[in-house]
């Protein structure tokens, strides 16, 4: 079992009952038991937040997230399942579902569907990602895209991103919002990639860029539907209450060929654990046509 515990503080920053708070170029983040939830945001689902605070908010995430996003970290590996045709993981920072394999350049597409969940948000600064990716389960590049879901001084706030290595992470939409139809795709021609992704609610945070990697770098291993908790440089950030995140739509070419999340030789179902290794934070659903799940929050930290 790797055991990992985090609590970093760096210029100044106070722990107030095991709650984090990013202020500056502060951080402290404390593992502990499920406890009852802070008072919720009373802020209604439909009040955007002005362009002045969206735009603090982008800056201050540009900030804590212009490394790259961590591959998944894992604390069990390879462990039977009590899903049928799955291998069972745990991770610190992920869960939903993985496709592997030991022959680099397996896969050439990932793509997967959701509608944008809605985050509860306390006093304390937690965050979300919900993404699909290439890379990442069993290598060290990440290719990936998707939303963000981020509570910033108490106010929750979305994005949609991709994250193209040896870059960090690129914000985009910033007029997201819970209930918007996202599908999100990742393709991959030679060392060409394609990031895309199509907010249908809302044109404006939609997106489509290129770039290149090559092939004895970005190895395309895997093929993954995740939702994760960022790491900043100081740290695994705690996981916003995103309720659940339902997943349709799951696709992937692998060896050429098209087929659903369960079609591959190869899949594994995350769980999102605490960093004692004692509780969950996230956990992951069977697969319904072996294209569709639901991840559900369970605890931030």
């Amino acid at each position: 079992m790797r055991l990992l515990r985090y609590s970093i503080i760096s210029a100044s920053a106070a722990a107030v009952a095991g709650t984090m708070m990013f202020t500056g170029s502060a951080v402290t983040t404390a593992a502990g038991p499920a406890r009852a939830a802070a008072p919720a945001s009373h802020q209604p689902a439909s009040h955007q937040p002005s362009a002045r605070f969206l735009a603090d908010a982008r800056t201050a995430l540009v900030r804590y997230l212009h490394h790259d996003h961590q591959p998944a970290e894992f604390v069990h590996t390879g462990r039977a399942s009590s899903l049928r045709g799955t291998t069972a993981e745990s991770t610190f920072n992920w869960s939903g579902y993985a496709d592997s394999s030991t022959t680099d350049g397996t896969f050439s597409k990932v793509t997967g569907q959701w509608v944008t969940p809605a985050v509860t948000c306390t006093a304390e600064d937690t965050i979300t990602s919900e993404w699909v990716g290439l890379d990442g389960f069993s290598s060290s590049t990440v290719e990936q895209d998707g939303t963000l879901d981020w509570c910033f001084e108490g106010t929750p706030t979305y994005f949609t991103w991709y994250e193209m290595y040896p870059a960090g992470t690129i914000e985009v939409g910033t007029s997201l919002a819970p209930g918007d139809k996202i599908t999100a795709t990742v393709s991959r021609v030679g060392t060409k990639y394609t990031l895309s992704l199509t907010d249908a609610t809302n044109t404006a945070n939609s997106f489509s860029t290129t770039a290149t990697c090559a092939t004895t770098t970005c190895l395309d291993t895997s093929a993954e539907w995740i939702a994760e908790r960022p790491s900043f440089e100081i740290g695994i950030a705690p996981l916003a209450d995103y309720a659940s995140w339902r997943v349709t739509g799951g696709m992937e070419v692998a060896n050429g060929v098209g087929g659903t999340i369960a079609a591959f030789t190869s899949n594994d179902v995350l769980t999102m654990v605490d960093a004692t290794d004692s509780y969950n934070l996230s956990t992951t659903s069977g697969l319904t046509s072996g294209n569709s799940f639901t991840t559900s929050w369970h605890n931030s930290y």
